[in-house]
């Protein structure tokens, strides 16, 4: 589940980057956070990111990151041997007159591996549009497959909104809120946030520090090894973009 530190990275990029450009990214962090959720059972993970950026504001997609939360659920009668999330998308990017900026487009996220009989397969195909304005960002996901493996949740969505600024050369002040609605699922919806920094050094270096929780059930949300995955966490992210 994508979306997330080194994705956002690469997005951020995307804007700035001269017209029908390749531009990625490649990022570590501490902890692989989607949506507030933890992806790696609290491990480390490397996410490098690609995309192509044509003139017209078109764009392509490709990213990719280490995970556990199905591998964690294996067992021997049920074996699942997924542990890479590769995510391809694409879409269209631009702006109004006014400076309010605009992105609509289709984002795939696929789990390569081996699954048992009867498995509601992770694969998730959503839809995507935002809105943005002096740092502002409100964006909706609306998933036309199953999410990420919960059965019978087509048409699930996120509401995300988003704050980032420069408080300084070189410094941005990032903050989140975002609400996950799993649909026919109880208990599967809930609240992310997070509160954070940036700072971006020469050549294409930055580091991030962030702290995120949820409000995520625990019934719901506590793994195969008993760890909740929606806790209160520190995230470290250095990344380099080129």
């Amino acid at each position: 589940m994508a979306v997330l530190v080194g994705s956002a990275a690469t997005q951020a990029m995307a804007d700035d980057a001269p017209a029908s450009a390749v531009v990625g990214s490649v990022a570590v962090v501490n902890d692989y956070l989607f949506r507030g959720l933890s992806q790696t059972n609290w491990k480390p993970a490397v996410q490098p990111g690609i995309e192509y950026d044509h003139a017209s504001g078109w764009y392509v997609g490709a990213w990719g990151s280490n995970i556990s939360w199905l591998s964690d659920a294996s067992t021997d009668a049920a074996h699942i041997s997924s542990s890479v999330e590769l995510d391809f998308y694409t879409g269209y990017r631009g702006s109004f007159g006014s400076g309010v900026s605009y992105d609509v487009g289709i984002y795939e996220y696929y789990y390569p591996g081996s699954y048992p009989a009867g498995f509601t397969r992770p694969y998730t195909t959503e839809v995507y549009g935002s809105l943005g304005y002096k740092g502002v960002t409100l964006k909706y996901s609306h998933a036309f497959t199953n999410l990420f493996g919960f059965y019978d949740s087509k048409h699930s969505g996120y509401v995300d909104l988003s704050y980032n600024v420069e408080f300084s050369p070189g410094w941005t002040l990032n903050t989140h809120v975002g609400h996950q609605h799993v649909k026919h699922v109880a208990g599967a919806s809930y609240s992310d946030w997070k509160v954070g920094v940036t700072k971006a050094f020469d050549h294409g270096y930055s580091v991030s520090l962030g702290y995120y929780d949820t409000n995520a059930s625990r019934s719901v949300y506590t793994n195969a090894d008993g760890h909740y995955i929606g806790r209160a966490t520190g995230i470290l992210t250095l990344s380099k973009a080129f």
